[in-house]
């Protein structure tokens, strides 16, 4: 085994650390104390179940490989119903892909594990200066063995195999591809005429017996859904930051060990004159630039006031020359290469060099300006410490201080006063707090989770606190019901505005259609009277702001006698009429996007085969997901 990672280059090191990036900050706290669900069944596959748990462990993975991968993401938006059954659908997928390399006897041979590690990037820093694998520092890093991570490796490998042969042998003939692609983008000209339902409304009038018949007949989309009034409190790291108290002594220490970071480096100000003779240039040719360069530091020194001029007519560094061979303020930091650096630097404001060669050639230096180094006082950085070493000091002791607000929750949970006294957190108040958040809501009331715990039996019915939640990175939260109100049928009385406006809504949607339909049979037996749009091509990818289903009616029309007709009703944006007057073939594709179109297409067959033997896998496998799937997951 270490042989063999000797032999071979690295993994990429971002690979290597997707499986165990630590998950403290986003999920480890709150699931250290989530004491429900922990042995739940929420899928199976081939007679093995998949519990909450490993659901669980597996999203926090996930969402770790892309905080790692885009450190500046909300990993907050992955805290959804939706994106969670997400994971749980890949985590099946990728169980009934090892049940099916198992069952299949699917092996990678030592020649192709060979290669993936000859391609790695990231097993170089576990070697030491020796060249030796250090197996020790290998499981700190990666909390696994050599021979563990070969296992994984060895796996994946086999369940990519078991959809691979599928998908390589997909095909798909340029007759196939033609006549896909060539109807999608079909084009047509047409004309319409629309007939909108605001248009009709005025005609529509309503009884209160309509009204009230109506409401009766459509009581389930006035439903009132349960609702609460709730108190919560929220522990993150600045509320354990206004409670860390930070010694005298301990902040002139952290001074003394910062304060050049709290200053400002020594910054020059030079213009210089540069004679370009790059070190690859013939002897002769460096020789001839370093005599021009000595001519013209013998009439800078002459006549010192002259730089400038002297740099626009003959500097050779375009960047500067046009401003007098100004190169503004710049640090010692490596900016420039050094023998241009340690010239600059070793002037006095208003000197001169003399020749400074560097790779690109020969230069001349002036120093125009000098803003020497600063180090502000111990008092004027005394808040900006302060408030930098709480916030490292609250880091450290979010930990200790979630342990002890789990308890306090918990073991007081007919009140959150005591939790909110001890960390001086401030109990806030919500009403009508609905168990599904708006998409619009943020903060601790749009977590599912947390009002999944609101809503729990215990404390709708007790009005006792909630377990802690996490809500967010470091943040914990743990409230109670005040008030619950159960699910109901609004009255007729508070919805009866909301009626009158859906029922003359759909009366003046029947006008427009009846409308829309009588035009279209005069329309088509006498064309002279017909009111239309001027004429528009469209097509799939080109709707001219039609609805889609127009779009759809247009291209569907019987097109063997023109023009033709079509009639299509768009649900309560009304009806259209639409004249289809000709077929405008594709323009035929270039050679390149012709074969680029082609190889899509074949992809897009690949991908369909590939899905549809994992569906035959599936029903093999008895893959099976117990939790029902968010609403948001199926859209």
């Amino acid at each position: 085994m270490f042989d063999f990672f000797r032999k071979h280059n690295k993994i990429v090191m971002v690979f290597l650390f997707l499986l165990i990036i630590p998950s403290f900050i986003w999920f480890g706290v709150g699931d250290r104390y989530d004491k429900s669900n922990r042995g739940e069944k929420v899928a199976s596959v081939d007679g093995h179940d998949i519990t909450r748990p490993e659901w669980e462990q597996q999203h926090r993975v996930e969402v770790d490989r892309i905080r790692q991968q885009n450190p500046n993401v909300d990993v907050a938006m992955f805290d959804t119903d939706a994106a969670k059954y997400a994971t749980l659908e890949r985590l099946v997928r990728d169980r009934v892909l090892q049940a099916a390399a198992a069952n299949t006897h699917m092996t990678v041979s030592e020649d192709k594990l060979a290669r993936v590690f000859a391609a790695d990037q990231g097993l170089a820093m576990f070697r030491g200066a020796d060249g030796k694998f250090d197996r020790a520092l290998f499981q700190r890093a990666t909390q696994q063995t050599p021979e563990q991570y070969e296992a994984s490796v060895r796996a994946g490998l086999a369940t990519q195999q078991v959809l691979g042969g599928v998908a390589a042998s997909a095909f798909a003939t340029k007759a196939q591809a033609d006549a896909t692609l060539n109807a999608f983008y079909d084009r047509r000209e047409v004309q319409v005429a629309r007939f909108n339902p605001t248009d009709f409304a005025s005609k529509v009038t309503v009884s209160d017996a309509d009204l009230d018949a109506w409401y009766k007949d459509h009581k389930a989309q006035f439903q009132a859904p349960e609702q609460a009034d709730v108190e919560y409190v929220v522990l993150d790291l600045d509320s354990v930051k206004k409670n860390i108290a930070v010694s005298e002594a301990d902040l002139k220490t952290y001074y003394e060990q910062n304060k050049a970071r709290f200053g400002t480096k020594e910054e020059r100000r030079a213009s210089h004159i540069l004679i370009t003779a790059p070190a690859s240039a013939p002897a002769a040719d460096r020789e001839k630039a370093k005599a021009k360069a000595e001519q013209l530091l013998a009439e800078v020194k002459k006549s010192p006031a002259s730089f400038a001029d002297i740099a626009r007519k003959n500097s050779q560094d375009p960047g500067s020359a046009e401003k007098g061979g100004d190169l503004d303020f710049v640090k010692r930091d490596g900016t420039m290469v050094k023998p241009f650096e340690d010239a600059m630097f070793s002037l006095k404001k208003g000197e001169i060099s003399g020749l400074v060669e560097t790779e690109f050639g020969y230069h001349i230096i002036e120093v125009t300006d000098i803003k020497p180094e600063t180090t502000p006082s111990f008092e004027q950085v005394r808040t900006r410490m302060e408030d930098e070493a709480r916030a490292q000091m609250a880091t450290q002791e979010f930990a200790k201080a979630a342990e002890s607000f789990t308890d306090m929750v918990f073991q007081q949970p007919d009140s959150l006063q005591p939790v909110a006294d001890k960390f001086k957190l401030k109990i806030q108040t919500a009403t009508d707090v609905a168990r599904t958040p708006p998409a619009t809501l943020t903060g601790p009331l749009a977590n599912r989770k947390f009002l999944d715990a609101l809503y729990a039996a215990d404390t709708r019915e007790r009005k006792h606190n909630t377990e802690a939640v996490e809500v967010g990175p470091s943040q914990l939260a743990s409230g109670r019901m005040t008030k619950y109100m159960a699910a109901r049928t609004l009255e007729f009385a508070e919805v009866k505005d909301k009626v009158r406006t859906a029922l003359i809504a759909e009366r003046a949607g029947a006008l427009a259609k009846a409308e829309g339909e009588a035009k279209l049979k005069a329309w088509q037996a006498d064309a002279a009277g017909a009111k239309l749009t001027e004429p528009v091509t469209i097509s799939r990818l080109e709707p001219q702001s039609l609805p889609a289903p127009v779009v759809e009616g247009a291209l569907r029309a019987d097109t063997t006698k023109l023009p033709a007709w079509a009639g299509v009703d768009i649900g309560a944006q009304g009806y259209v009429v639409v004249r289809v007057n000709k077929v405008v073939p594709r323009e035929a594709p270039k050679p390149e996007q012709a074969a680029q179109e082609i190889g899509q297409f074949s992809q897009i067959v690949s991908s369909a085969e590939s899905n549809a033997y994992y569906e035959l896998l599936k029903q093999r496998y008895k893959a099976e997901i117990s939790v029902p799937k968010p609403a948001a997951a199926t859209q």
